[in-house]
């Protein structure tokens, strides 16, 4: 599989490796990336325990109607880095859910901005709850905004 082409892994073969070796191997294009990064045009650049971050492009298809890209875009790339940075600390047979997130919007996202890096780090990541944060920036560094997550690790 490339890294271009969405797709799903079978549970079956997820359960049998950690998160993170799960997340590495999306990352290298050993498992195909799931079909939202392909949608929305993210990829998970880097992933290392506790950490995980994605690289994306927002352009026009993304916009808003009052010009500008929409928060859905940037809650989404916030959701997907703190999530799977908690998934980076799940042993095998297990994943998680995210069940809060809260999203900070510091600076206008436009097709202008260029390539955004949403990092997630955890916070703490527990038997059954993990929690993390992450932050948006542009390639001069700037945030653009902010978030932290909740996320439930439970059995597949």
């Amino acid at each position: 599989m490339n890294a271009l082409s969405p797709g799903l892994t079978p549970v079956e073969e997820v359960k049998k490796i950690s998160g993170l070796e799960f997340l590495k191997g999306i990352s290298e294009g050993r498992f195909p990336p799931p079909p939202i990064a392909h949608l929305l045009g993210f990829t998970l650049a880097e992933v290392e325990e506790g950490r995980a971050l994605f690289t994306g492009t927002p352009d026009f298809r993304f916009y808003n109607p009052i010009g500008s890209v929409h928060g859905g875009y940037i809650a989404t790339l916030l959701d997907s880095c703190m999530s799977c940075a908690v998934h980076t600390t799940a042993p095998a047979g297990f994943g998680y859910t995210t069940v809060e997130i809260k999203v900070n919007f510091v600076r206008a996202v436009t097709d202008k901005t260029g390539l955004v890096r949403a990092e997630g780090k955890v916070i703490n990541a527990g038997k059954r709850i993990g929690t993390s944060e992450g932050r948006l920036t542009d390639a001069q560094g700037r945030l653009l905004a902010h978030g932290t997550a909740t996320c439930l690790i439970f059995p597949l």
